[in-house]
């Protein structure tokens, strides 16, 4: 029950991804998305997801993520667009107060997708995570940030 469970979701992003809503596009996607989860599927099972998950702070996560998206891409748009371009890129270090595997993974994953940062390594002990910034001149206001935002809505939807 499971496996159909996560399936149906994956089935009708691919029908929103492809464009074609027909039944014979849906029912693609939904072998696709089972054949994706047999082959993930021993991956999974041996790591334990969220215990607890709260809908409406994921939808507020989302939300956040979407906003950091498009604020990121319009700055990393005038940056480059620039006749002077005054970056200071780097790489700094964030202390981690996400715990799991999980959260730490869905933070440098919404660190890299947003344009203008991308994660690079967690420490060995899980407690710090380097990120490379494409303006890195104020690293504690991009901590803040990043404390503030993201790593607060993992916290709050998966905590």
């Amino acid at each position: 029950m499971n496996v159909l469970f996560l399936s149906l979701p994956l089935a009708i992003a691919w029908v929103a991804i492809t464009g074609s809503v027909s039944p014979h596009n849906f029912v693609i996607g939904l072998a696709l998305s089972l054949l994706s989860l047999a082959v993930v599927r021993e991956a999974l099972a041996s790591r334990s997801l969220p215990r607890r998950i709260r809908l409406l702070s994921v939808l507020l996560l989302v939300g956040l993520f979407l906003k950091e998206l498009a604020l990121s891409a319009w700055r990393v748009a005038l940056t480059v667009m620039s006749p002077r371009m005054r970056l200071v890129p780097g790489i700094f270090a964030f202390p981690l107060t996400v715990t799991t595997d999980f959260q730490i993974t869905l933070l440098a994953n919404l660190i890299t997708l947003t344009p203008g940062t991308l994660s690079v390594d967690v420490s060995e002990d899980r407690r710090t995570l380097y990120v490379h910034a494409l303006d890195c001149a104020d690293p504690d206001a991009i901590r803040r940030d990043i404390a503030n935002g993201f790593e607060r809505r993992i916290m709050e939807a998966f905590g």
